[in-house]
């Protein structure tokens, strides 16, 4: 079984294009979508209402910065601090191009920093080559599950 890839994207507009984009690029992986940061942490964590979910990680985590609740950034330094995430890829998906949200970014350990394109055809192409890359190209760390499978 595939790995699913987190989306955490609290804006409408952007959820609905980054589904489209993540369809066209013929996936095989589920996607979890949550509205905001603490219901990123819940899932990761497997608490509240995700107390019951499946064991294991997601493939890669794409994570809005600006978020309700908990932001982008409080997710992205609890996943990095806490043993059994820090190795899910986390890219964060952004329209800010501030130099501080980038920089503070990669001092929490972002494997990517990525800006919404505001045209559709580059949204699109953006997130296809981001979703394979990260879920089906990326060479996972040794003794992750997809690792594990890949040799069994």
């Amino acid at each position: 079984m595939l790995k699913p890839i987190l989306l955490v994207e609290d804006d409408k507009r952007d959820l609905e294009l980054t589904l489209i984009a993540l369809e066209r690029s013929q996936l095989a992986n589920d996607v979890v979508v949550l509205r905001d940061g603490a219901q990123a942490l819940e899932y990761l964590l497997r608490q509240g209402e995700h107390a019951d979910r499946d064991e294991g990680n997601p493939a890669v985590i794409l994570l809005d910065l600006k978020l309700p609740k908990v932001t982008g950034l409080e997710v992205l330094e609890e996943v990095r601090r806490n043993a059994s995430l820090r190795s899910i890829p986390v890219v964060m998906l952004t329209s800010s191009q501030e130099e501080s949200d980038v920089l503070q970014s990669y001092e929490l350990g972002v494997n990517a920093y990525v800006v919404k394109p505001v045209a559709f055809d580059r949204f699109v192409s953006a997130i296809a080559e981001l979703g394979v890359f990260w879920a089906v190209l990326n060479e996972p760390p040794p003794g992750s599950l997809k690792a594990a499978r890949k040799h069994e």
